[in-house]
């Protein structure tokens, strides 16, 4: 009888790397997107609404999008859809933190953070994605975390995200891009150096007719009991800071008044 072993060595090698191909280049792209009007005989084309990278280095995950910056060890943004439907109290045992295989230059380890003072702190929050279990363990990469001291995690940055939740509650579907403002000379945590950044926004945006409109927030890394409405400001005020531009793949006139825009008349803040 021949030896088969060699056989049973291959197979197993052969669906390995059909997995490998299947995650890295057949990955569903849920990328929120918004349709728009292409010219005055109201044709509408379908745009992707991610915001640009500085790094070249955006990684999409299933149910999120991130642009990696390995100088900081962190994203410079993380984007995603929040839809009314999604809102739930499910509770999910949280899994330990791991790195992300996308980022192709290594997102940092999460034992930089230990012993560091600082939180884990959520950019795509965990509680935005208990809609599902697969979707609550993908907040848990390394790639979507940034160190936050905890009053500031646990205080005003959580009001904030309770607050986006009741928006997608309220007006159905939202678009959401946060990050840290990452910039030379930041204090950094671990044997990586990941960046401390000294403030952090969140830029929402409902794209639903019959009025699209938006709101952002540029939030001091500290402690505050402040009202959240101190904290908003323009778009505009947020790319100038950070080098990104946000909504690129809308309409110019659309984008130009919803960029330079510090209103918040039309969200309910209290």
């Amino acid at each position: 009888m021949k030896n088969r072993k060699p056989i049973y060595i291959i197979i197993p090698l052969i669906f390995a790397i059909g997995f490998y191909i299947y995650d890295h280049n057949f990955v569903e792209d849920k990328s929120p997107k918004v349709e728009v009007l292409e010219n005055s005989n109201q044709q509408k084309s379908t745009v992707d609404l991610n915001p640009t990278s500085t790094t070249n280095q955006v990684v999409k995950h299933k149910y999120y999008s991130l642009s990696y910056h390995e100088k900081y060890e962190q994203a410079e943004w993380v984007a995603y859809e929040l839809k009314k439907e999604q809102i739930t109290n499910q509770n999910f045992k949280r899994p330990y933190f791991i790195y992300d295989s996308k980022v192709t230059t290594k997102s940092a380890y999460y034992k930089n953070y230990s012993n560091s003072g600082y939180d884990k702190g959520h950019l795509c929050p965990a509680g935005d994605m208990k809609f599902s279990k697969e979707a609550f363990n993908e907040t848990f990469l390394t790639s979507n975390i940034s160190p936050q001291n905890h009053d500031f995690n646990n205080g005003i940055w959580n009001r904030l995200e309770q607050k986006v939740r009741y928006w997608a509650q309220k007006h159905t579907k939202l678009f959401i891009v946060t990050g840290g403002v990452l910039s030379p000379n930041l204090k950094t945590i671990g044997s990586e150096h990941v960046a401390v950044p000294d403030f952090f926004y969140k830029i929402i945006l409902d794209n639903s007719e019959p009025e699209i409109k938006a709101i952002a927030f540029l939030i001091p890394h500290e402690e505050s009991e402040k009202g959240l409405y101190q904290f908003v400001t323009s778009i505009d005020e947020i790319e100038e800071i950070t080098g990104i531009d946000f909504f690129s793949a809308l309409p110019d006139t659309l984008e130009n008044n919803l960029e330079k825009s510090s209103s918040y008349a039309k969200w309910s803040l209290r």
